[in-house]
């Protein structure tokens, strides 16, 4: 299908051809993309910068490399999560018009929504916009959220369990611990002291305050351990988990222990070891649109910046200091 007339025929977008810190990436002209049959064509109104652009832009750790490309990346066009409008439909497209306000995910081999536009697939993690929030709201909707609801729904966690998630500021974090409210859980989070109430807010019964105390010290037993930073391990985590207890972390550990582990432990019975593929549907997408019309999940944003300042965005996102999510407006 050819883009209507009414659509210009370059646009700006985020491009880096090397790895490397966040100057490598640069806005340049492009070519607007024509969606094929079966996708859309979405005008971008915001994105965000996270760890996931910040892992494939700088190839690390090692382990992304197969699929970022070895010796430079073969995605050069950053951006995994977007808002915006439909501005034109591939052909067989049929559960989307031209117009809709929509958000979702790009696939792994994607990317490409640092952009004015981008081509997603219409059967993919797509959805429409929750009533009453706008496109800088609805960017950050799915990154963190589908990272937490994987490791949520491979621990099973459900009514009437115990969970701590440790890094709950973060953008996966702060998911988790409401997704895991929604779920039914009682959720203990660890936060510095500046987002303690922040994180009360997203219906942490207990939060425990990193500044002051280790929580490896706490006297309450865990069906799960959520490590959203990966800055612990299983074996300081595992005094903390109930008999079956579950320890998750985003991380692969030191020593690439946690793959391992998630293969070892199982076989052991007693404490175990997760270490679940994330993926993200059309109806995880639209299971986060549902949850945000009802007030159950917002995610936090920390920062928003203009596409202009991309660059600045990054360099936020590596210093470590971002609570919850960096939103991109284009």
């Amino acid at each position: 299908m050819s883009a209507p007339p009414s659509l210009p025929s370059t646009m700006r977008a985020a491009v880096h051809t090397a790895y490397g810190p966040p100057e490598v990436v640069h806005l340049m002209d492009v070519p607007v993309p024509t969606p094929r049959a079966g996708e859309l064509l979405v005008k971008v109104h915001a994105t965000t910068v996270n760890r996931t652009d910040s892992g494939f832009r700088t190839g690390k750790p090692l382990i992304v490399r197969p699929y970022a490309g070895f010796l430079r990346p073969k995605r050069t066009r950053p951006g995994c999560e977007y808002a915006g409008t439909v501005a034109a439909l591939g052909t067989g497209v049929q559960r989307f018009s031209v117009g809709d306000r929509v958000f979702g995910f790009t696939e792994d081999d994607r990317f490409g929504a640092h952009a004015e536009y981008v081509c997603v697939n219409a059967e993919g993690a797509v959805a429409l916009q929750p009533e009453g929030h706008d496109h800088a709201a609805c960017a950050p909707l799915c990154e963190g959220a589908h990272y937490a609801l994987c490791d949520l729904r491979a621990a099973d966690v459900g009514p009437g369990q115990q969970v701590l998630v440790n890094g709950a500021t973060g953008a996966i974090g702060s998911a988790a611990v409401q997704l895991a409210r929604h779920l039914g859980a009682t959720v203990t989070a660890v936060a510095d002291t500046l987002n303690m109430a922040l994180v009360r807010s997203l219906g942490a019964t207990t939060v425990i305050d990193r500044l002051k105390e280790d929580f490896i010290q706490s006297k309450e037993r865990f069906d799960l351990v959520f490590d959203a930073v990966g800055k612990s391990c299983f074996g300081r985590c595992k005094p903390l988990l109930k008999p079956k207890g579950i320890y998750l972390s985003t991380e692969l550990g030191p020593w690439l222990q946690n793959p391992l582990l998630a293969m070892l432990t199982p076989l052991l019975g007693g404490k175990r070891v997760l270490f679940p593929v994330p993926k993200i549907t059309q109806a995880d997408a639209e299971l986060f649109a549902s949850l945000a019309a009802a007030g159950s999940y917002r995610p936090v944003i920390d920062r928003c910046y203009p596409l202009e300042q991309i660059v600045e965005a990054h360099r936020y996102v590596d210093s470590g200091e971002k609570v919850g999510n960096v939103v991109v407006v284009v």
